[in-house]
């Protein structure tokens, strides 16, 4: 049995625990596991997450934390018998500086793998979803189709996101042409922002605007601006974050082979976003 701590909630979830879904060890690794487990040898593992992304974490009407996201990380957890996790829920800008200073021990919130994060931090290699980068704007927006249609524009995004990214090396490259603003990790406010005017777009993956816009007062606009593998991400060089990365590897696997992974997509964005097809 494991305990999930999430705020002021806690959830007992009963069940047999399944074995490890081992990484690139292969038979090995999944006894020591046993055997681990049978010793009594859990190790606690502190999940950062956050609590204002609608459908991926956030915290339901019952005040219950939840989401693709979550529930991912507990359907990886119940396979993995050696570690027990922990939810910690944060400010998204502040969870990538907790993993650094271990107050936590990977991030959950769909991070997407880039050029600029994988210099600073490690991956792991089995991707649970895959998502392209759009422009979003006001549905009545005729004019923006492009991030050079941004020019001289107020963009809204998350300080740390990878579509801050974009945005900030669009600009590295012409003059700050883009005025970038940096919304509050609390903020839910992002389409009233662009409808009436405060904003003139905002960049999101291609899944995440029925879930920040259910009445369909936005849309997305122009080519893709990029598309990457959305994994978690552990603390590089650390032979620990390594072991626990390779494992949930091997339980993402299972999840992929007997659907639970598709179905979870399913049930929580709408669509089936775990592969690149």
């Amino acid at each position: 049995m494991k305990r999930w701590l999430s705020a002021a909630v806690v959830l007992v979830l009963t069940g047999v625990l399944a074995g490890c879904g081992a990484g690139s060890s292969g038979g090995t690794e999944s006894k020591d596991a046993a055997a681990s487990a049978a010793s009594g040898e859990v190790k606690k593992i502190i999940v950062g997450t956050g609590t204002g992304f609608p459908k991926v974490c956030f915290i339901d009407e019952n005040g219950k934390l939840t989401g693709f996201d979550v529930e991912l990380v507990r359907e990886i957890d119940n396979r993995l018998a050696e570690y027990e996790f922990e939810f910690q829920t944060q400010e998204f800008s502040n969870l990538l500086l907790s993993l650094e200073t271990k107050k936590i021990d990977f991030v959950a919130h769909e991070m997407e793998k880039n050029p600029e994060r994988t210099e600073k931090y490690l991956f792991n290699k089995e991707p649970y979803a895959h998502w392209r980068n759009k422009i979003i704007v006001a549905k009545d927006n005729d004019t923006i189709h492009s991030l050079d249609d941004l020019k001289g524009k107020k963009v809204l995004t998350g300080a740390t996101s990878a579509e801050a990214q974009i945005l900030e090396n669009y600009n590295k490259e012409n003059n700050n042409a883009i005025e970038i603003v940096y919304q509050s990790g609390a903020a839910n406010d992002t389409v009233s922002q662009i409808t009436s005017g405060r904003v003139d777009a905002t960049l999101g993956a291609d899944f995440s605007l029925s879930l920040i816009d259910p009445q369909g007062k936005l849309k997305t606009t122009g080519e893709d601006l990029s598309e990457a593998d959305i994994l978690f991400v552990f603390r590089k060089d650390d032979p620990e974050e390594q072991k626990l990365a390779d494992a949930i590897d091997g339980a993402i696997k299972e999840l992929k082979a007997d659907g639970t992974l598709g179905k979870l997509s399913k049930e929580w964005l709408g669509e089936d976003f775990t592969s690149d097809n």
